[in-house]
């Protein structure tokens, strides 16, 4: 693997004049960009460490016109709003205290210092934004090389600073691991997991959703079944059911979805998947949608008539969980029904629930005929009110 970082991002002229307004020895891109463009993936958020105070980032930034927010300033960082993209500066740091959910830090400059207190060695590595030397303090590039997610210092001296490690743990194994995965990793995940029961409901939610959304999370799942980490977090669990509906997403071409993930893992039982919405802090919408997928029956119907009645993600929610073909509703929108209330007024119905009542039968019967014109509809209008007339 290089020694050095070169990609298009690193660049770019706002990033080139970021660099010149904070000092160009006083920052290193660090984190997610590196590693990632070592591993020839895009680059989604930049992050750069420096050793200024923040107070001394912000002076510089608004002394040079680029504009700035405070996004964590109680934590050094501070965003820097770029044309190209928003760039996050945090000063160099290290733990005075930690508790498992929070960190109490102090501003630090020597960056070893601020290494030895992230998570993982394929996270601590920093480059310079003008040479593009690589800085590595504890082995990052050979266990990117390996695939190997490993750790800084002593496992569970680091999950005992902060719980969710355990779970972004896996979620970066499940990402960027490789077999056999690290064992003391995953000894201190096990014999630690039932920390995670003091991390708020909404962080554990959004780790483990994050975790779902990713290519194939499956046979992690799986092992954090077995280690015991899973049933902590989500003990009505069934990973197998998660097993199948990936490859079922991957056969079809479909793009791996969290919510459905979950959907996936909990049994069909409609208060269970409510109960687990509100524990993860999801949405009203999100928690409408698990809802949805939790009332599926073992033989879906017809796609496109599924669609039309619970919208594309519910049906293809429905449809997948239960191993079902969905290229139907590929290139296929959603119709609209032609027929408005005051149509069948016009034929001599009252106003009132009888139109309600019609409507539904026409609109079922449009539904199981395959979505004809309106010629039909209105032809369909006239069967059924002869039919309930005469």
């Amino acid at each position: 693997m290089t020694d050095t970082l070169d990609a298009p991002w690193m660049h770019r002229a706002d990033i080139a004049g970021l660099t010149v307004a904070l000092g160009k020895d006083k920052v290193r891109f660090v984190g997610g960009a590196v590693r990632d463009t070592l591993l020839g993936l895009p680059v989604k958020d930049i992050d750069m460490a420096t050793v200024l105070h923040p107070t001394e980032v912000i002076e510089r930034l608004d002394a040079a016109g680029i504009r700035n927010v405070p996004t964590g300033i109680e934590h050094g960082t501070v965003t820097a709003v770029l044309p190209g993209g928003p760039v996050e500066i945090t000063t160099l740091r290290h733990d005075v205290s930690t508790d498992g959910r929070r960190a109490t830090v102090a501003f630090a400059s020597d960056w070893r210092e601020d290494a030895a207190r992230r998570d993982f060695t394929i996270n601590a590595l920093y480059a310079d934004p003008q040479s593009g030397e690589i800085f590595d303090y504890f082995g990052g590039k050979q266990d990117l090389e390996k695939r190997h997610v490993r750790f800084i210092g002593d496992a569970r001296q680091r999950i005992r600073e902060d719980h969710l490690r355990i779970l972004r743990y896996f979620r970066f194994q499940a990402r960027f691991g490789s077999q056999p995965a690290d064992e003391e990793a995953e000894s201190a995940c096990q014999d630690l997991s039932a920390t995670l029961k003091g991390l708020s409901r909404e962080r554990v939610g959004m780790e483990t959703m994050n975790l779902l959304g990713l290519a194939d999370p499956a046979p992690t799942v799986q092992r954090m079944a077995e280690l015991g980490v899973l049933p902590v977090i989500l003990p009505e669990a069934d990973p197998a059911a998660l097993a199948a509906l990936v490859a079922c997403e991957k056969a079809q071409g479909i793009a791996p979805d969290a919510l459905r993930r979950l959907a996936a893992l909990l049994p069909a039982q409609v208060p269970l998947a409510e109960q687990v919405a509100s524990r993860f802090r999801l949405s009203g919408a999100q928690k409408k949608r698990l809802a949805t997928a939790a009332a599926r029956e073992d033989v879906p119907g017809d796609a496109r008539s599924l669609a039309y009645r619970l919208g594309r993600d519910g049906a293809l929610d429905r449809l997948l969980l239960a191993g079902a073909d969905v290229s139907t509703l590929k290139d296929w929108d959603i119709p609209t029904f032609p027929l408005k209330g005051g149509q069948i007024v016009a034929r001599g119905v009252s106003a009132g629930p009888e139109v309600a009542r019609t409507l539904r039968r026409v609109e079922d019967r449009w539904i199981s005929e395959g979505f004809p014109d309106e010629g039909r509809v209105l032809a369909l209008l006239d069967e059924d009110l002869k039919g309930h007339t005469g």
